[in-house]
């Protein structure tokens, strides 16, 4: 079973002549509904195989959220329970603009990038937490996880397995399914403030 994201993009303005409040723009599955966990840990800490430092990781709900997305967070936690969400937590725009895409992740990625040679050169085909044919090639137990130097790699049959560390920028390309996301948020902040658009999210198994 896999993880999704769900959320809603708001920002903040005066009402009136009272406290600014925080308004609903933007529900993120008409943005953005792909399931990528290198953005998921990247952004949240969340299926962070990649072992990035999370930018806006486990804040919870926001006590000031907006009407609409107050009562669609409660009423999800209605039909399904408290334990139905995880990693509920928010990122401002601000926050976005101070991101150093080039960081690197902490570690190298838990699972081992896999590629195979072409005409062209090597080309990636996917990423693997497990790997039968690399398990016996290596001598793994079944199930054994470890951790290998960064740049290691094994030539099994026709797929080359390589340990690498991702950064930032591999994680949430620049024109990847986020970018809607952040020309949304950018035109918002356009308006009412970088610190005065954030992005609500939660996730589900």
């Amino acid at each position: 079973m896999g993880t999704d994201i769900s959320g809603f993009l708001e920002y903040r303005a005066p009402q009136n002549d009272q406290e600014p409040i925080w308004y609903c723009a933007h529900d993120l599955s008409s943005l953005n509904d792909v399931r990528n966990y290198d953005a998921f840990g990247y952004l949240f800490g969340v299926r962070n195989y990649a072992n990035f430092r999370p930018v806006a990781a486990s804040r919870g709900f926001p006590t000031d959220a907006s009407a609409p997305v107050s009562a669609r967070f409660a009423q999800l936690t209605e039909w399904y329970g408290e334990d139905g969400f995880h990693g509920t937590t928010w990122i401002t725009w601000a926050e976005m603009k101070a991101v150093d895409w080039d960081e690197p992740a902490e570690k190298p990625d838990s699972r081992l990038h896999e590629y195979r040679q072409t005409p062209n050169g090597l080309w990636m085909t996917g990423k693997a937490s497990w790997s039968g044919a690399f398990a016996a090639a290596v001598g793994l137990k079944a199930g054994e996880v470890r951790e290998w130097p960064e740049g290691s790699e094994w030539l099994v049959g026709h797929t080359l397995y390589r340990s690498v560390t991702i950064c930032r920028r591999d994680a949430v390309t620049e024109t990847g399914e986020w970018q809607p996301v952040w020309e949304a948020m950018k035109e918002l902040a356009a308006q009412h403030g970088d610190d005065n658009v954030r992005l609500v999210v939660w996730f589900d198994d």
